[in-house]
């Protein structure tokens, strides 16, 4: 079991010699490139070298029970371990997204159902704010339009780890946690209009998009349109007496990304081309992956409840994650941000579809 391992074991200390080069630091790209394999090498041969060792120290402790049975418990106990040891490593050696350390905007879009889908949309903005900050990830409202009662029609939320570097635990970064809330979130509950008590269905959609660093897409300035335009909507003195707001179009794409909430034509395009440069990523790699039959299973298509990933019942005070059979009635704790359950039901479904395919 696990011979594979081994060339991994080779490659790391291959990468510990490289690096350990001052010359290879000349090239900041490349050390770059050495260290994040490296960094994902490290925990694989950490747990490999003790899945080995555990195994050594089973056969030493089989053969002293032979001739003393007080052993017997320690052989017990070391079997029990490297069991743990054995899956720690088999859920490490599962094929990792490209993506998953890297940083997020995360967009919550009203859909079917007026107003109250506006609200809920403002609910899940909230649970997920609340969420990052629950894990400690810094968060930065990007982009908004609220709706007349309060809630949202659309807004966009840049989510991202407190050193802005990526994580340092496999499967902990941004992206590894919140891809997989893309899709349409359906509510079920009495709108606060509903003179009558009747409860109500309606939708949001979340579209969930790693964020780009400035290697991984390369914009052409000849390739963009910039149109600046009077913002609308409340804000400073600035707002409606000036061509502040700025959208920008990707020619070759037709990917549009705008922004208005900034007080300066400049600061709005700064934020623009974030966003752009965040969707041409995404456009990418859906490309890339598009034979993937769940390349990007969960994203957002149209924001319909019949496409729902997820229901929130307030009378029951239920959720449930309809791709993985998931269901609990904290549904007040999980809109204060307590996600980690539902959330892990998903990775662990990820990775165990992943383990059976590698099989």
């Amino acid at each position: 079991m696990f011979e594979a391992v081994e060339d991994l074991v080779g490659e790391h200390a291959d990468l510990e010699k490289k690096l350990a080069d001052p010359s290879v630091h000349g090239d900041q790209a490349n050390a770059r490139r050495l260290g994040k394999r490296y960094a994902e090498l490290t925990p694989i041969i950490g747990a490999y070298r003790s899945w080995k060792q555990t195994g050594e120290d089973i056969e030493t402790a089989r053969e002293l029970a032979a001739e003393d049975p007080d052993f017997a418990a320690e052989v017990k106990d070391l079997e029990r371990g490297r069991e743990e040891l054995t899956e720690r490593l088999r859920l490490l050696l599962v094929p990792r997204d490209p993506s998953d350390d890297k940083d997020v905007i995360l967009e919550v879009k009203a859909g079917a159902g007026g107003d109250e889908s506006a609200l809920f949309a403002g609910d899940l903005l909230r649970m997920y704010l609340r969420y990052a900050e629950r894990v400690g990830w810094k968060t930065e409202i990007i982009d908004s339009t609220e709706s007349e009662l309060g809630g949202y029609k659309d807004v966009q939320v840049a989510v991202k780890t407190k050193g802005g570097g990526g994580a340092t635990e496999p499967g902990q970064g941004v992206w590894a946690r919140l891809k997989y809330e893309g899709g349409v979130h359906r509510v079920q509950r009495v709108p606060a209009t509903e003179s009558q008590g009747r409860i109500h269905t309606s939708a949001a959609g979340v579209l969930v998009t790693p964020e780009a660093e400035d290697i991984d897409v390369e914009i052409n300035p000849n390739d963009l349109r910039i149109d600046v335009y009077r913002s609308s909507g409340p804000g400073g003195q600035s707002v409606n007496t000036t061509d502040s707001a700025v959208r920008i179009t990707h020619l070759p794409t037709g990917v549009v990304a705008s922004c208005q909430n900034e007080k300066s034509q400049l600061q709005n395009k700064e934020q623009a081309l974030r966003i752009l440069r965040s969707r041409l990523l995404a456009a990418a790699q859906e490309e890339a992956e598009s034979k993937a039959a769940d390349a990007r299973r969960s994203q957002v298509r149209t924001v319909d409840r019949s496409e729902k990933i997820r229901t929130y019942n307030f009378p029951e005070n239920r959720i449930s994650d309809h791709r993985v059979g998931f269901k609990a009635y904290n549904l007040d704790q999980v809109l204060d941000g307590d996600l980690d359950a539902v959330i892990q039901a998903c990775v662990d479904a990820d990775s165990a579809a992943k383990l059976a395919a590698a099989q």
